[in-house]
C-alpha cells in the first residue's frame, strides 16, 4: 500500500488502542483496528446461533462480513470508541463487552477465520494514503512490510487493573482485580500459543513498555521514532 503504515501489536490490556486512536488522530490517518473485526464476527455469530468453536460456519461468516469503520472522534473525546458498523446495524457498543471480548479471542484463534479476514484487513489497510492498524499480528503477518512497527506491552497487574478499570464504567458488577488477571493470563496463552498468527513481536518492532506509562507519554515516544 502506498502512504505512511504503522502498526502497534501487543497483548489485551496494555494501551494499544488507547494509544492507536491517539497516534491516527495526531497523525490524520486512518484506523484500523483489527481487534473490532473479530469482535463483530463473535457477535454476528452469536446473533445468528453460530458457536463461537464452529469453524466452518465462522469461516462462512468472516468471508461476508460487510463491516465498516467510521471516522475517529473529535480530539475532545478521545478515548471514545471508533464507530462500527455491521451492514447497517451500529455495533460500536455492542463489541466492547467482555462477552464479546471473550468471543473475539476464541473465533481469532481459529486458522481458518484468520486466513478468511486476512485480505479483508489488507483490503481496509490499503483503501487509503497511509494507516495506523493494531491487532495481535499486524508486523508479523497483515502487515509484514509496514516501514514502522512497534509491540507494546506492560505488567500483567498493571494490565489488569486498566481493564478492570474499563469494566467498571459498563452496566454489570466489574469483576474483582484477581479474576481480570486470571482471564489476562489465560487469554495471554491463548494468544501466543495459537497455531496461526500467534502474538508476537516481530523482530524490527520497537518494544515499548507502557507499565509505568500514560498514553501521552507513550505517543511521545512513538512519535520521537517516526521522526
Amino acid at each position: 500500500m502506498g502512504g505512511r503504515l504503522i502498526v502497534i501489536d501487543g497483548p489485551a490490556g496494555a494501551g494499544k488502542t488507547t494509544i492507536a486512536r491517539a497516534l491516527a488522530r495526531h497523525l490524520g490517518l486512518p484506523l484500523l483496528d483489527t481487534g473490532a473485526i473479530y469482535r463483530a464476527l463473535a457477535l454476528v455469530a452469536r446473533q445468528r446461533g453460530v458457536a463461537w468453536d464452529d469453524e466452518p460456519a465462522l469461516v462462512a461468516l468472516a468471508r461476508e462480513l460487510p463491516i465498516r469503520f467510521g471516522g475517529l472522534p473529535p480530539s475532545g473525546e478521545a478515548d471514545a470508541a471508533q464507530p462500527v458498523w455491521v451492514g447497517d446495524q451500529d455495533v460500536t457498543e455492542a463489541i466492547r463487552t467482555p462477552q464479546m471480548s471473550e468471543g473475539a479471542s476464541l473465533v481469532s484463534a481459529l486458522p481458518g477465520v484468520r486466513k478468511a479476514l486476512l485480505g479483508l484487513q489488507r483490503a481496509i489497510g490499503a483503501s487509503s494514503d497511509g494507516c495506523v492498524a493494531e491487532g495481535r499480528d499486524m508486523g508479523t503477518v497483515v502487515f509484514p512490510e509496514a516501514e514502522h512497527k512497534f509491540f507494546v506491552t506492560a505488567a500483567l497487574r498493571e494490565r489488569a487493573s486498566r481493564r478492570q478499570a474499563d469494566l467498571s464504567g459498563g452496566p454489570s458488577a466489574s469483576p474483582s482485580l484477581s479474576t481480570v488477571e486470571a482471564e489476562l493470563r489465560s487469554r495471554d496463552a491463548r494468544d501466543s500459543e495459537r497455531a496461526a498468527a500467534p502474538l508476537a513481536r516481530a523482530e524490527d518492532a520497537v518494544l515499548i513498555d507502557t507499565t509505568a506509562l500514560d498514553p501521552a507519554g507513550v505517543l511521545a515516544l512513538m512519535l520521537e521514532r517516526l521522526g
